[in-house]
């Protein structure tokens, strides 16, 4: 996905939550190798995945006019040292940022690592 689309794609959002989405992009794609960024439009949400399947999808960020939640597929499961995954969902959680003070760089980074080391696990046993 070429940078354009996406800061086109997140330019109908205020600034804080552009500056934020580029902070969180900056931290998924330097954890994520070779990872795709995808944007879906009627979902709203700029997913990174490594196929078109939902199982090869391995985090979401979703902006909106109150800020951003970066999801994590199969967070329900990750370990939360810092209590920062929220939601009820079977499967997936996520982060709740209002602004660039809500970022928890090192939290995020370990949760995105994580995130990256289960996707691998499941996709050796595919």
């Amino acid at each position: 996905m070429k940078n354009e689309n996406i800061n086109d794609f997140l330019s109908h959002y205020d600034k804080e939550v552009f500056n934020t989405a580029q902070i969180l992009r900056k931290i998924i794609l330097q954890n994520l190798p070779d990872v795709q960024e995808q944007i879906d439009l009627p979902a709203k949400m700029i997913a990174y995945c490594y196929g078109k399947k939902y199982i090869e999808m391995v985090c979401t960020l979703f902006p909106s006019k109150k800020g951003l939640k970066l999801g994590f597929y199969d967070g329900a499961n990750f370990p939360d040292p810092d209590n920062l995954l929220k939601g009820k969902g079977k499967i997936s959680r996520y982060i709740e940022i209002k602004s660039e003070k809500d970022l928890q760089i090192p939290a995020i980074t370990t949760l995105v690592k994580e995130a990256f080391r289960r996707y691998k696990i499941k996709n050796i046993k595919s």
